[in-house]
């Protein structure tokens, strides 16, 4: 079963065209544009593993959507691009994130051993 990735976005082709972009990493993706859409996919999709939030949105926008993310699910990290990089660095970004944190293998701590 492929691991999920919600992204949210600004508007809801870019979220597409990221899945596209990137439909050779074994990700099944989900997308969001909005408050009801992200809270709908929070509530339905219990095997989220990460969030990625695009730059596009607006700071307010954003910092009510981490707390939202952050109240119904607690064990999801969420990762936020920087806007310096620009819209085409929305894949490059998401790429990294989801190789380093969803799909590396888990590493192991001096204290699991």
């Amino acid at each position: 079963m492929k691991p999920v990735v919600l992204l949210i976005g600004k508007l809801p082709h870019v979220i597409g065209d990221v899945a596209e972009q990137l439909d050779h990493l074994p990700i099944q993706w989900l997308g969001a544009h909005d408050q009801p859409e992200v809270v709908r996919q929070l509530e339905t999709e219990p095997r989220i593993a990460c969030v990625i939030m695009g730059a596009g949105l607006d700071d307010q926008i954003r910092g009510d959507l981490i707390g939202i993310i952050a109240a119904l699910r607690p064990d999801i990290c969420i990762h936020l691009k920087d806007r310096a990089s620009g819209p085409d660095g929305l894949v490059p970004f998401v790429e990294r994130v989801v190789r380093m944190q969803v799909l590396a293998p888990p590493q192991r701590t001096a204290a699991a051993v």
